[in-house]
């Protein structure tokens, strides 16, 4: 059996992940990742816990969790008294959030559907309805 951990280079590591290197860096930077230990060359050496961590941390903000929510998440993941229950709670509000973000964006669309329908396609700038909405000095809600 074999006892070693299996070692990866920061380049191997993000081909695995899809994620660039100075994205890997960065991580390091912020904390969300630990820093990896060197070879006798200085090159960062990754164990498959980063290939895992980099993998909750680049699914986590595709559901749109902040880096901050991220590495809140990353601690409790490891909280066996309520990280299960944090967990949904901060998934709770983050879908509260994109709630929220949905409806102004329907908003937004609603709005520019609207100025999109009006607008003639011809004429001259100064009766384009899509031109005067971005000129106004009040933008319609």
């Amino acid at each position: 059996m074999n006892t070693q951990s299996t070692s990866f280079t920061i380049g191997a590591v993000a081909k695995r992940v899809g994620v660039a290197i100075d994205t890997i860096r960065y991580y390091e930077r912020e904390g969300l990742l630990p820093q990896p230990q060197r070879r006798a060359s200085g090159y960062r050496s990754y164990g498959d816990g980063a290939i895992t961590q980099l993998r909750f941390i680049r699914r986590a903000k595709h559901l749109g969790f902040t880096l901050d929510e991220i590495r809140e998440l990353l601690s409790l993941s490891h909280d066996r008294q309520k990280g299960v229950a944090a967990v949904k709670q901060r998934a709770q509000l983050r879908l509260v959030a994109l709630d929220a973000r949905i409806a102004e964006l329907q908003r937004v669309r609603d709005g520019l559907a609207q100025l999109v329908k009006s607008c003639r396609g011809h004429g001259t700038p100064d009766q384009c309805p899509i031109l005067q909405a971005l000129t106004d000095e009040e933008m319609p809600s």
